[in-house]
């Protein structure tokens, strides 16, 4: 797979937007609105959208837990890839479903930033991929009420973002832009001038 080409060929991923998880999501319904879109906007264009569900004792499936959240249902000809680790291409089917649809730019979203987004954007780059992080549309959990070392949520967030706005990865072009900017109509992601990208 080439990266970086002149005309790079999209796929929509959803990691983990699972009913459990969305429950304890930071942002969850502003998170979900911003997937959303980008569904409705990548199916209209013909572009695939890929599910990445995990599966655990936390989260068995056939639970209502485990379920993808209603308001980011799989669609025909959607694919959901079951997958058992943070990153989405361990194990699973997920690398040869993308090479099957000819894909070599991953847009990235779901839950959470620092395990199973992160994990599975730089396997993405690391199997060649270009990735497009959509900076309002991944999440983490919202922290215990209790001191403790974990960054607040939306100080993870953006801290994520701004790692991948400057991140270099020699032969992959490497960028994030808010949902409202992504998009498919033209084959691929692109940016212009327009809202600042949040957080």
């Amino acid at each position: 797979m080439t990266a970086s080409g002149a005309n790079p060929a999209p796929a929509l991923l959803v990691i983990d937007m699972q009913n459990t998880l969305v429950a304890i999501a930071h942002r969850a319904s502003a998170t979900v609105a911003a997937i959303a879109g980008l569904q409705a906007r990548a199916r209209a264009a013909g572009v695939p959208v890929v599910f990445a569900q995990q599966e655990d004792e936390e989260l068995e499936p056939g639970t209502d837990g485990w379920r993808i959240v209603s308001g980011l249902a799989p669609a025909a000809g959607d694919t959901v890839v079951p997958k058992a680790a943070p990153d989405s291409f361990l194990g699973t089917e997920l690398d040869a479903v993308l090479r099957a649809r000819g894909v070599t730019e991953v847009v990235v979203t779901g839950f959470a930033t620092e395990i199973c987004v992160e994990s599975t954007a730089r396997q993405a780059l690391s199997r060649g991929y270009d990735v497009v992080l959509v900076a309002d549309g991944h999440t983490t959990s919202v922290r215990p009420a209790a001191p403790g070392r974990y960054a607040a949520p939306e100080t993870s967030v953006a801290h994520h973002n701004e790692i991948y706005r400057n991140l270099r990865f020699p032969g992959r072009r490497v960028r994030v832009l808010p949902a409202a900017e992504v998009d498919f109509g033209h084959g691929s992601p692109s940016s212009g001038p327009g809202a600042p990208i949040p957080g």
